[in-house]
């Protein structure tokens, strides 16, 4: 008998410094992964945002987490999705929103993906389990 896989979709609603929420969310994922379940949706919401932001720079002997969440996602054709109206209001933005708002500069990170709310709703409809962090 196999065991049955799971689709799970994480919410990541804590920034990749200052809390904990982001590296447990992190580690969740990748454990997920290891025991044989997808990871359907990542979707960084609030103060969660921060991750997606690619100017982060980490003390040398501290992890890289916004470089791991990218490296995650590229080995698993796992989209980042990034709730657009918490990241602008943070000051996190991609070059569409950039370009549109005549900015000169952007600073989220690829694979990061600016979405809407509705991505987290399709997220939370087609998942067996909804994980928030």
């Amino acid at each position: 008998m196999t065991p049955l896989k799971l689709r799970f979709a994480l919410l990541v609603t804590g920034p990749c410094y200052g809390t904990q929420s982001a590296a447990d969310a992190y580690r969740f994922a990748c454990a997920v992964i290891a025991q044989g379940h997808v990871i359907s949706h990542v979707f960084f919401y609030q103060d969660g945002v921060h991750n997606a932001n690619q100017m982060v720079q980490p003390a040398a002997d501290e992890a890289d987490l916004q470089q791991a969440w990218v490296e995650f996602a590229t080995l698993h054709h796992i989209t980042l999705d990034v709730c657009v109206a918490a990241a602008l209001r943070r000051g996190i933005c991609d070059q569409a929103s950039a370009d549109h708002a005549t900015q000169a500069q952007w600073n989220v990170a690829a694979p990061f993906c600016m979405t809407g709310l509705g991505q987290l709703a399709t997220a939370a409809l087609t998942a067996d389990r909804v994980v928030q962090f």
